[in-house]
């Protein structure tokens, strides 16, 4: 599993629609971004941190945009997709997934916020370039395959009073 360390240079990704969502369906509540940013670098180097949401056209969205950016991550934003027939979909996993693969050669441990199984090849692959693959998500509406690859994962079900608002 190895061991976190002051002198790991960490990347922070965050899926923030599945967070969102998970918390909401889970507990019928909203997600601190502040402290599960506090929490994952926990001491070391960040370099980068992300926030990757969609634009809906909810009120306040706006705002919540400049609370992450305020907070210390980059947002990157996306416009929700309509399609033929009134179906939406909202997708980053494909940007996420090509920022990991530019971030890990240049940074120690790669800390996905997410509970996407469709991430755990990738996280397989961060391992295979020698970095760490930490996952902080609700154990609940994490995938097994992206457990199975971690190095560490922090359930936050377990610190509600912390992750959760």
């Amino acid at each position: 599993m190895g061991t976190k360390h002051k002198e790991q240079r960490v990347a922070l990704f965050v899926d923030v629609q599945n967070m969102y969502y998970s918390a909401m369906n889970l507990y019928k509540a909203k997600v601190n971004f502040t402290n599960i940013l506090k929490t994952a670098v926990s001491e070391r180097k960040l370099i980068r941190a992300f926030a990757y949401v969609i634009e809906a056209d909810m009120k306040g969205e706006d705002k919540f945009h400049e609370r992450l950016e305020l907070i210390g991550f980059e947002v990157k934003s996306k416009e929700l997709q309509t399609f033929v027939g009134g179906a939406k979909k909202g997708d980053w996993d494909v940007g996420i997934a090509m920022d990991v693969l530019r971030m890990a050669p240049k940074v120690d441990t790669i800390i996905l916020v997410s509970g996407d199984g469709d991430f755990a090849d990738l996280l397989k692959y961060v391992k295979s370039l020698g970095c760490r693959a930490e996952v902080i998500s609700f154990k609940k509406t994490t995938s097994s395959k992206l457990l199975a690859e971690t190095d560490d994962f922090i359930d936050m079900s377990l610190d509600k009073k912390k992750f959760l608002i």
